[in-house]
C-alpha cells in the first residue's frame, strides 16, 4: 500500500502532510487509538439498558442463541480490525482491500461466536468510518461529522454504490434477502449514501439531548429510539416482516413523543418496550449497529478536537 502524493494546504498552523509522512509509528498510534475508541462504542451500546429486544448485560432481550458474552467475545475478536482499516484509511487503500479486511473481520467474529452473527452491519459501518478517520488524518483534514461524511464519499462513494447494487451476490445475506423482498434498505444502501441514518438522524439526535442535559446514557437511549423510528431496520424485518417493523416503529415514536428519557416515567416506557419486544421477538440490531456508529462518530471528532 503506498500513499498518495497530496497537495499542500493547511490545518490549523499545522501542514497537510502525506500518511507516510507521519511516521509508521504515529499511523500506528492514531489507528490503536481510533480501534480503541470503535470497539469502546460498541461496548457502551451492549451496556446501554433498557434496550427494546437487544442483548445486554441484564439480560438476552429477545434472542436466545447469543448473551453478552457472546458479544464480548465478538468485541475482542474485532479490535484488530478496526486497526487495520484506519491504517488502510491512512494508506489511501482501494475500497476492494477495505472490503477484503472486512470479510476477514467477519470470518473472525463468526469464529468467535461460534457461528452467531453479532456484529456483521458494525463491521461494515465502523470499519468505513475507521477508514475514513485514516484517510482524513493522512490529509490533514478535520474529522467534524460533516468533514467525515464528506471524506468517506469522496474518497470511496462511488466503489461504495457499486458494493450497494452488486450484479450478482454469490449468496445473499439475511439483509440483502430482506432488501430485495421489502425494498428496505440495509448496511450496503447505507454506505453508498454516506450513511445518512447516521449522520442525519443518529448524530444529530445525540448532540440534541446532550444539548437539553441529558447524561451520555439517557442521549444514547434517546437515539436508539429515534432510529428504530426512522429506519427501515433489515434485522427486524428478517425476523417478523412489515407488522413487526411497524410495532418497533410506533413503539419509538410513543416514547419520542413523550419526550424521550426527559420524561419522568421514561424508564418505565423503555421496559414497557422492552417486554413487547421480547413478547413479539423483535430485535432492532441494525439501529443498536448505528447507534454505535453514531458514538464513534462524535468519539473520533472529540479526538480530533483534543489534538488541535
Amino acid at each position: 500500500m503506498g500513499a498518495v502524493s497530496l497537495r499542500s494546504g493547511s490545518r490549523a498552523a499545522a501542514p497537510v502532510v502525506a500518511s507516510t509522512q507521519l511516521g509508521r509509528r504515529a499511523q500506528v498510534r492514531f489507528a490503536r487509538e481510533v480501534a480503541r475508541l470503535a470497539v469502546g462504542s460498541l461496548h457502551v451500546e451492549l451496556c446501554l439498558y433498557p434496550k427494546p429486544g437487544l442483548v445486554s448485560l441484564v439480560d438476552n432481550g429477545s434472542h436466545d442463541d447469543m448473551d453478552a458474552s457472546t458479544f464480548m467475545r465478538s468485541l475482542f475478536s474485532l479490535r484488530h480490525y478496526f486497526k487495520k482499516i484506519c491504517l488502510a484509511g491512512l494508506n489511501d487503500a482501494p475500497f476492494s482491500q477495505l472490503k477484503q479486511l472486512g470479510i476477514a473481520a467477519e470470518a473472525a467474529m463468526l469464529k468467535a461466536t461460534r457461528g452467531v452473527n453479532t456484529h456483521r452491519g458494525a463491521i461494515f459501518s465502523l470499519g468505513m468510518l475507521c477508514a475514513t478517520a485514516g484517510r482524513a488524518r493522512a490529509q490533514g483534514t478535520p474529522m467534524t461529522p460533516a468533514a467525515l461524511r464528506a471524506a468517506m464519499l469522496i474518497r470511496w462513494g462511488e466503489e461504495l454504490a457499486m458494493h450497494a447494487a452488486p450484479a450478482a451476490p454469490p449468496a445473499l445475506s439475511n439483509g440483502l434477502r430482506v432488501a430485495a423482498q421489502y425494498s428496505v434498505s440495509g448496511a450496503r444502501e447505507e454506505g453508498a449514501l454516506g450513511l445518512p441514518s447516521v449522520f442525519e438522524i443518529g448524530v444529530p439526535a445525540m448532540l440534541a439531548a446532550r444539548a437539553r442535559g441529558a447524561s451520555m446514557t439517557m442521549a444514547r437511549i434517546d437515539t436508539l429510539f429515534v432510529l428504530m423510528a426512522h429506519i427501515s431496520d433489515s434485522n427486524v424485518y428478517h425476523r417478523a416482516g412489515p407488522q413487526g417493523a411497524h410495532i418497533v416503529r410506533t413503539s419509538a415514536q410513543r416514547f419520542i413523543d413523550l419526550g424521550g428519557t426527559a420524561y419522568p416515567g421514561w424508564h418505565d416506557e423503555a421496559l414497557a418496550s422492552h417486554r413487547l419486544f421480547v413478547q413479539q421477538r423483535l430485535s432492532p440490531g441494525g439501529a443498536a449497529d448505528l447507534l454505535a456508529a453514531s458514538c464513534l462518530v462524535l468519539a473520533i471528532a472529540a479526538l480530533d478536537a483534543s489534538q488541535q
